[in-house]
């Protein structure tokens, strides 16, 4: 260069006269890009949203982003940070849980007799599951039902009726113990 000669200006290194679209990337390497995070992760949903938070950090930024010399490489860095970051967090998380005292009580699931009674409960007409729910485990009287159903008392009373019943048949009880619980 001549002393007098002027000089223009240097294009960064890292810039594209025509850079791809956004659409061509993300078609283009979406799936790649996901591989290589469930490789890491072991959770393909994981890796999914991954990839997928780093494309929408991208998209945000793309008239930048589109004119580096790789701009997957900028999108699969992200796409690692955000994989790193949430593995620490949840590492974070799970030693905290770690460290927690075990003093709660332990409850054992529900036992036959309650899962056979939700089974029967299911098979009941809709109205007359909810007179049951309701007259039965929410404790409101028959006029609290009525007004709630927009029914009359006589109507709630032979849901009632008619609801004992059939789940009286169902489990196999008689009608007097179904009243009575």
């Amino acid at each position: 260069m001549t002393l007098g000669a002027r000089a223009e200006p240097e294009t960064p290194a890292a810039v594209h006269d025509d850079p791809p679209t956004f659409d061509e990337v993300y078609a283009g390497h979406f799936g790649d890009l996901t591989v290589q995070l469930y490789a890491y992760f072991g959770d393909h949903q994981e890796a999914q949203d991954v990839v997928q938070e780093a494309f929408c950090r991208a998209y945000g930024r793309w008239k930048t982003v589109s004119r580096y010399d790789d701009p997957v490489a900028w999108i699969r860095r992200v796409a690692w940070n955000l994989a790193v970051s949430r593995w620490r967090r949840t590492r974070t998380a799970l030693n905290f849980l770690r460290r927690q005292r075990r003093d709660e009580a332990r409850l054992d699931g529900p036992g036959p007799d309650r899962v056979a009674l939700v089974a029967a409960l299911a098979t009941l007409p809709a109205a007359q599951r909810r007179a049951m729910v309701l007259r039965y485990l929410a404790d409101l009287s028959i006029a609290e039902i009525a007004e709630r159903e927009g029914v009359a008392e006589g109507t709630v009373k032979s849901w009632l009726h008619r609801a004992r019943a059939a789940l009286a048949t169902q489990l196999g009880a008689d009608t007097m113990e179904v009243r009575r619980g």
